[in-house]
């Protein structure tokens, strides 16, 4: 009976299904406008986030926290006068559906837009305030063909759900839809809506509130956190009323500090922080789901860097108290360099040994360090920085180590670190009319598990953000690189051109594909596709793009050769050698990789995806080939461009590379700056087997000879075999002059018959392996040991008298190896000293094809055909114990 109750009950609830669909579909052609009007409505606020909808990690941990989601701060609230914009546009991305992106792509052919929630505008537009609006391109060729070349497809392919259950963050949300564009990906990157930017450049407002408004920008939105900007120095904690209000997790020993601080704002009248006092909140963030916080509030009035003040970006909370979202150490951008490097080669020294040196003992401080080897005083130094400069910016970031069970280590010796580029500028302090740096970041970034996206970053979006920032958990080095060849316009007389603006829209252009994956929404890092990889690459491109725009513009070319005396024509001089340097830096090996070959013709516009001549800007643009589905070629491919397959290792060539060019450099270095989390340290970012170094040196002596193995696999060009083969024929002459001059003054029967015409009589068998021997032993490994591993490969940067000392060395070493050798092998005959000459007549040679070919295989064959041509043509097998087994065998 309870049986049949159970089942008329089950039967009655699919009636009730049955019936209420079929009621539903009646009406279907009544709600559906309601529906799409609801769907295509933009959300005023997000909606509270379901922890349970994403796989443990960085982001779901934080995410969840009621202080770190955007409805918890009301756009109406604004703080004290004390406080300034971030921004004159600033917003909240929200992304549209994907039957909003069809409807408009049909009504205005437009297919990269997203919603902007505003929550600053200028005055004028005061009333958009609040308003949620459509943010699209400005309709100009340019943002058209990049449109056009950053949109793709996204299809996720299933090894994508493998990394989503380990907690990386992919652009879930865009899975399925077409044709994504920069701002689609950039407002669909998170899981959620919670993308805060400020609009930079032109922006233009279109229509009225109510009307269809619009804001149409030129440069893709950076990514921001907070609204605000204030200028502060903590003075203490603020313990609550109640001890239970206190943080219930923290690094560290209980109780928690409090989140609430008392701090005092900067005053520009008496230039000191003697301003308005202020309660303000700086929350502790949640651990994750390995027990690490992003940030921490434990000792912060106690910081090394405290004294000099906090910039502290946020907003009023609910309550109407000031929420800190992120902060920076004034200490960091002030222009004060902590030291001063006025000599080339203690720079050199600085960068390859004293940036990263005792990192541990540096924990919560910051080093400011400045090198101009043009300038004959600090001061002179300083002032070359004035308001308006653009410098390069290079960026690095070491581990977390420490003592914490989730602390990250060496292994093999090793940690890589993370690389990008962006853009530093030196502009005036609001605050303190001071100059000070502007840092933003061009990211290139892989998908990781704390939500860090792709694209441009401001400082305190990508450094001090609370919630994912660097600063509290990583050393950094960030090196401003200040070189008019590089940063400034190009005027060829009414032409403007610049190289500096070229790079910084490759870098954008890449960072925005990387936000999709290139279509496959996952940007997998590889031995071969990285951050540094990557952003080396919108080095490259930008490098052949600039070529091609100057090499196509007839004016430009005219106006070159019709002054070649002009400030201008020397400054373009000065940027090709630069260009032709890094060209090499890039390019170690000497030929160009695939897949960066293909991607200059594609992200360039010149190559559709078959292959054939775009007619378009607007035509597709074919894919941005990436070699993470060619797992056998990925090793292959990335040691093509080994110098920039370690963070480290670019950032200090580079580094060295603009120094040797007329540069001026100025290094940042924050280590875990902020509040103190006792169970981390700073780690340093190494090359490779770089951990491992002398005993009480700085010196990493793997590494060392890792890097002259690699530089010597240089692949020759034709010009370098030239050099070979007339080295060598230079080699024979003088070898064959000097032995008939030492026959002629001695008496020795051996002497005299020594490197005379006899062959060997060895069949072709003998013959062929007695070649292979020869290759191996003793052309390989003598160049190997004697040349490639004791003398430092040739880079811009290293002295002639430096390179030629270690070759001298090398010279010496291994005539001493050949008197040894004779010695062991009892031959110290008459003949011993003149094959004593001859040998170090060799090494001569062969140091001399290394200098001028920068290649090792040149050294080995003219070694081995030397050796080779000895043995087998001019009696070199009379002479033991070079007699093989089968020579013995035969006598």
């Amino acid at each position: 009976m309870q049986r049949r109750t159970r089942t008329a009950r089950r039967w009655e609830r699919w009636l009730w299904v049955l019936g209420i669909s079929a009621i539903a579909f009646a009406f279907m052609p009544l709600y559906t406008p309601l529906y799409t009007l609801l769907r295509d409505t933009p959300l005023q606020a997000s909606e509270p986030p379901q922890h349970l909808l994403l796989f443990p990690s960085q982001y779901a941990s934080t995410v969840i926290a009621p202080f770190n989601q955007p409805d918890y701060y009301p756009i109406a609230a604004q703080p004290s006068d004390a406080y300034r914009p971030l921004g004159d546009w600033v917003g909240r991305l929200i992304l549209p559906s994907a039957e909003a992106y069809q409807q408009t792509a049909a009504a205005t052919q437009e297919t990269d837009w997203a919603w902007l929630e505003v929550h600053l505008a200028p005055a004028e537009y005061r009333d958009w305030v609040g308003q949620t609006v459509r943010l699209a391109w400005q309709p100009t060729p340019l943002t058209r063909a990049y449109v056009a070349k950053a949109s793709r497809d996204v299809r996720f392919p299933p090894a994508v759900q493998k990394t989503l259950e380990k907690g990386i963050i992919h652009p879930i949300r865009l899975n399925g839809r077409d044709r994504v564009g920069p701002l689609q990906s950039l407002a669909g990157g998170h899981p959620y809506d919670d993308v805060t930017v400020v609009l930079r450049g032109r922006v233009t407002p279109e229509g009225q509130l109510g009307a269809s408004p619009t804001l149409r920008v030129v440069r893709e939105p950076v990514q921001e956190t907070g609204r605000y900007i204030g200028l502060v120095k903590f003075l203490e904690p603020v313990p609550p009323a109640n001890a239970a209000d206190l943080p219930a997790q923290c690094p560290g020993e209980p109780p928690c500090e409090s989140d609430d601080f008392r701090v005092r704002h900067y005053n520009p009248t008496s230039r000191q922080f003697d301003g308005a006092e202020e309660i303000v909140r700086v929350p502790q963030q949640p651990q994750d789901k390995d027990g690490v916080f992003n940030a921490t509030t434990r000792d912060l009035v106690r910081s090394p860097v405290a004294d000099a003040g906090w910039y502290i970006t946020g907003s009023p909370d609910r309550t109407g108290k000031f929420t800190v979202q992120s902060m920076q150490p004034r200490m960091l951008v002030q222009l004060q360099p902590q030291q001063t490097i006025l000599d080339f080669r203690k720079g050199l020294d600085y960068i390859n040994f004293r940036n990263w040196q005792d990192v541990e003992q540096r924990k919560g401080t910051i080093q400011s360090v400045l090198i101009d080897a043009s300038a004959n005083t600090s001061e002179n130094a300083k002032a070359e920085w004035k308001e308006g400069d653009r410098a390069l910016l290079m960026h690095l970031y070491g581990g977390r180590g420490g003592s914490h069970k989730a602390r990250e280590s060496l292994i093999l010796g090793t940690y890589a670190g993370h690389f990008s580029f962006g853009l530093g500028q030196v502009v005036r302090d609001p605050f303190t009319n001071e100059l000070i740096f502007n840092l933003d970041y061009l990211q290139v970034y892989g998908n990781g598990s704390d939500g860090t996206l792709s694209g441009a970053n401001t400082w305190h979006n990508y450094m001090g953000s609370l919630i994912r920032g660097k600063a509290g958990t990583r050393p950094v080095s960030d090196v401003l690189v200040k070189l008019d060849t590089l940063t400034e316009d190009y005027n060829f007389g009414g032409a403007r051109l610049s190289f500096f603006n070229e790079l910084l829209g490759e870098l954008s252009l890449i960072g925005a594909r990387y936000r999709i994956g290139d279509g496959t929404g996952d940007s997998t890092i590889t031995s071969a596709a990285s951050c540094v990889q990557d952003s080396a690459q919108g080095m490259f491109l930008a490098i052949q793009r600039f070529r091609q725009t100057v090499a196509n513009n007839p004016q430009v070319m005219e106006w070159l050769r019709a002054n070649p005396d002009d400030p201008t024509t020397q400054r373009f001089r000065r940027l090709a050698r630069l260009g032709r340097d890094l060209e090499k830096q890039l390019m170690p090996m000497g030929i160009l990789r695939w897949d960066w070959a293909q991607n200059a013709d594609v992200l360039m516009g010149v190559r559709s995806p078959e292959g054939a001549l775009r007619e378009s800007p607007d035509e597709d643009p074919g894919e941005f080939i990436s070699i993470d589905d060619f797992q056998i070629r990925n090793l292959l491919t990335g040691l093509i461009s080994w110098r920039t397959a370690m963070p480290r290792q670019a950032h200090d060539e580079l580094a060295m590379l603009f120094l040797t060019n007329g540069a001026t450099l100025w290094f940042l270095r924050p280590n875990q700056v902020g509040g103190n989390d006792p169970g981390i340290a700073p780690l340093e970012a190494t090359l490779i087997f770089g951990g491992w170094k002398l005993p009480f040196t700085e010196l990493p002596l793997l590494t060392f000879l890792v890097h002259r193995t690699f530089g010597g696999a240089t692949i020759p060009r034709v010009a370098d075999w030239l050099i070979m083969l007339t080295v060598l024929l230079a080699f024979g002459v003088v070898a064959i002059a000097l032995t008939r001059f030492v026959q002629r003054t001695s008496p020795s029967y051996a002497v005299k018959h020594f490197l005379t015409w006899k062959p060997a009589s060895l069949s072709w068998a003998q013959t062929l392996l007695t070649l292979v021997k020869f290759l191996f032993v003793p052309a390989f490994l003598e160049e190997y040991l004697f040349r490639v591993l004791l003398i430092p490969y040739p880079k811009p940067w290293l002295a002639e008298w430096r390179w030629w000392g270690w070759a001298l060395l090398a010279l010496g070493l291994y005539v001493l190896y050949r008197w040894l050798y004779l010695r062991l092998t009892k031959q110290q005959d008459k003949i011993a000293p003149l094959r004593l000459m001859l040998s170090m007549l060799l090494g001569i040679a062969t140091i001399l094809t290394y200098r001028l070919t920068e290649s090792a295989w040149t050294i080995i064959a003219l070694h081995w055909i030397a050796v080779s041509g000895w043995w087998l043509l001019l009696g070199g097998w009379q002479h033991p114990p070079s007699v093989l087994k089968w020579q013995k065998a035969g006598r």
